[in-house]
């Protein structure tokens, strides 16, 4: 048998006798701390059992899911799957689809510059979305075909490069213009926008994006907390919402 598989199978049955001697709280903050003393800078931001037993689940502040034995010893990376009488599903991410419904709900919309649906809604769709992303812009040539479907479009900001950045500048001075959607609008034609600053959440909205897993755009959450990583044609989108 591979060692490596010897070596985790025998710490699942040390960490669950381990277990057996603690109480579920003080196992998960001892998790926690344990891996924060190893790793640092790593900010643990939830713990706890998982389906599989013996192994825990651990969100940790950079979106990542650490998957580790009760004693905090032995340490899983990558998603975690599931053979059910539908075939392989993915547990890991219904779990961060669940921490993003609620991440999202906690942040509610914020700032967000809104491009409603024409008629009756029919879904809501957050993007995380950046001015000079070339398939950012895009999908934003196909909002008016989402808005006709019956889509909203919530647009969250997330310049690639970072705050202080020229294109993180003109995200902000596109939030401040009197008029947000046209201003967005000629950004993301590729005209220039008038420069503005004032109070706004664009750098909020940027942590926020961290949070929830973006690592490029456009990135598409759904409202059950499922991402779409990248551009997909309004039509497939619409599509894969049930819509058409």
């Amino acid at each position: 048998m591979n060692l490596n598989i010897v070596a985790v199978v025998a710490g699942l049955v040390m960490s669950l006798t381990w277990v057996s001697g603690a109480s579920a709280a003080d196992t998960e903050d001892q998790i926690a701390k344990r891996l924060m003393d190893a790793v640092p800078g790593l900010k643990v931001t939830s713990v706890r059992e998982s389906e599989a037993a013996g192994l825990y689940e651990v969100q940790s502040n950079n979106g990542d899911t650490i998957y580790t034995t009760a004693d905090g010893v032995y340490l899983l990376t990558g998603d975690l799957l599931k053979i059910t009488d539908n075939g392989i599903a993915n547990v890991s991410e219904a779990s961060r689809a669940g921490q993003r419904q609620e991440q999202m709900a906690a942040f509610a919309g914020k700032g967000v510059i809104t491009y409603p649906a024409k008629g009756e809604q029919k879904a809501v769709i957050d993007v995380f979305t950046d001015i000079d992303c070339p398939y950012c812009r895009k999908m934003h040539d196909e909002v008016p075909q989402l808005n006709e479907y019956g889509i909203t479009v919530n647009y969250y900001g997330f310049p690639r490069s970072g705050p202080g950045t020229p294109s993180f500048r003109k995200y902000e001075s596109v939030w401040c213009a009197e008029d947000q959607r046209e201003a967005m609008d000629a950004a993301k034609g590729g005209k220039s926008v008038a420069q503005k600053t004032c109070d706004n959440p664009v750098e909020e909205q940027y942590r926020l994006g961290g949070q929830v897993g973006v690592t490029g755009t456009p990135a598409i959450l759904l409202e059950d907390g499922n991402m779409v990583r990248g551009y997909v044609p309004a039509r497939n989108l619409a599509e894969g919402l049930g819509i058409l």
